[in-house]
C-alpha cells in the first residue's frame, strides 16, 4: 500500500519563510525512506495541512490568510490538483479538524480569534465558513507582550466521543470548551462558562485527550509546561489536576513547546520544545493520567514546530523549521522508544506533514 507524504512550509518574508509551498514524497512504508515526486509551488505559507479520512483531499491552512485550500488527491501518484478555495471565515488558520461524520471541518483562526466551521461538500471539496465565532475576553492584567494582545485560539481538538471541541486560546489563556452540534454544523459553549483559565502568560497553544481515561492535557506554549486535566465527557467541563515542566530542570535558555501527541498503545506522551529542540516524552499514570516523565530525544534540527507518525506508526517525523529538515525517528512498538535513523528530506522552512495511505 504506497504512502504518500505532503509537507507544508512558510514561504513569505514576514514568516522568515524559504519555502516554496506543498511538496509532495512517495514513503517507503518498511525502510521510512522518503522519495520526492512533485509538489505544488506559488503558494502563500501552506502551514497546516490535514487529508480526509478517504485520503482522496488534502487541505490546507494558509498563515495570515484568510482562507482554505483544497486538493483532490491523485490516489495512483499522489499528485495534487487544486479543487477550490473557500473562506476560512478569519484570518490566520492554524489548525483545524474534520468530524467523525466527513462533513464538517473545524478551523482555528489565530489572527482574529475566530472558530469556524465550513461545510465538506459531497465531492470533498469546502464551503466558505458557515459559522465563525470570535473568542470572548480580554488579556489577562499579565501577559506576554508580542503573544497575548488579543485572543489566538491554536488548536482544535474533539473529544472521543466527538461531541465536544477543545480550542486552546495562546492569547487569553484560557481552554474554552464548544458542544458541536454534527447535524448543523454548530459549535456553542459548554460546561462552566466555556473555558478553564491557565496560568497568567502561559499560552495554551495544543491539546490531547485520553482515549479512554477521563483526562486530557493542554501543553502550554509560552512557560513550557502541559497541564493535565480531568475530562468530563458528560458536561465537556475540565477541570485541572497539576502542571508539568516540559524542559530539564537545568535548562536556562529561551523555549517555546509545539506540538503535543498520546498514543496508546504504548501510553507514551510526546511534546515537542523549541530552543531546548527536543521531544520530550512522558508515560501517563494508567489510572490518573498524571505524567512521570521518561526524558529527551534531540530533535535533530532548530525549533521543531511539527511532528507525527506515519499511518503504521513505526517511523516518527519532526519538521524542523529553522534546521530545514524533516528527520526520521524509528519507534519502538513496545515502549515507544524513539531512535534516530536518517534524515527524511531536507525542505526549507517546513511546518506540517500529512500523510496518506492508499490501497
Amino acid at each position: 500500500m504506497p504512502v504518500f507524504a505532503y509537507t507544508g512550509c512558510f514561504t513569505s518574508e514576514s514568516r522568515r519563510g524559504e519555502g516554496t509551498g506543498i511538496g509532495i514524497y512517495r514513503v517507503n512504508a518498511e525502510t521510512g525512506v522518503w522519495r520526492r515526486i512533485g509538489g505544488v509551488d506559488g503558494l502563500t505559507n501552506p502551514s497546516w495541512l490535514l487529508a480526509n479520512a478517504a485520503g482522496t483531499m488534502l487541505y490546507a491552512l494558509h498563515a495570515d490568510m484568510d482562507y482554505v485550500t483544497s486538493f483532490a488527491i491523485d490516489r495512483a501518484t499522489g499528485a495534487l490538483t487544486e479543487a477550490g478555495r473557500a473562506k476560512a471565515g478569519g484570518v490566520n488558520g492554524v489548525s483545524a479538524k474534520i468530524d467523525a461524520s466527513g462533513k464538517w471541518m473545524v478551523v482555528a483562526n489565530y489572527a482574529s480569534g475566530h472558530v469556524s466551521v465550513l461545510p465538506i461538500r459531497t465531492n470533498g471539496t469546502l464551503g466558505d465558513a458557515a459559522q465563525s465565532v470570535h473568542l470572548p475576553g480580554e488579556p489577562r492584567p499579565r501577559y506576554r507582550v508580542g503573544h497575548q494582545e488579543s485572543s489566538h485560539p491554536h488548536d482544535v481538538m474533539f473529544d472521543p466521543t466527538g461531541r465536544f471541541v477543545g480550542i486552546p486560546d495562546k492569547g487569553l489563556d484560557k481552554t474554552f470548551m464548544f458542544k458541536f452540534d454534527a447535524k448543523r454544523g454548530r459549535i456553542a459553549p459548554a460546561g462552566k462558562g466555556g473555558f478553564i483559565n491557565a496560568r497568567a502568560g502561559s499560552g495554551p497553544r495544543h491539546m490531547a485527550f485520553h482515549p479512554e481515561l477521563s483526562v486530557a492535557w493542554v501543553l502550554n506554549e509560552l512557560d513550557s509546561t502541559v497541564t493535565t486535566c480531568r475530562w468530563n465527557g458528560r458536561t465537556g467541563v475540565l477541570s485541572p489536576i497539576e502542571v508539568t515542566l516540559t524542559l530539564p530542570g537545568d535548562f536556562t535558555g529561551d523555549n517555546q513547546t509545539s506540538e503535543i501527541e498520546y498514543v496508546a498503545r504504548s501510553n507514551r506522551l510526546y511534546i515537542s520544545n523549541r530552543g531546548h529542540d527536543s521531544i520530550a516524552m512522558f508515560r501517563p499514570d494508567r489510572k490518573t493520567g498524571r505524567l512521570n516523565l521518561l526524558g529527551w530525544e534531540k530533535s535533530g534540527g532548530k525549533i521543531p514546530r511539527f511532528f507525527g507518525f506515519d499511518p503504521a506508526g513505526k517511523f516518527f517525523y519532526v519538521a524542523n523549521l529553522r534546521g530545514n529538515n524533516i528527520v526520521r525517528f524509528a519507534v519502538d512498538p513496545r515502549t515507544g522508544a524513539l531512535k534516530r535513523s536518517g534524515t527524511a528530506c531536507r525542505t526549507n522552512s517546513p511546518c506540517a506533514i500529512a500523510f496518506v495511505r492508499t490501497t
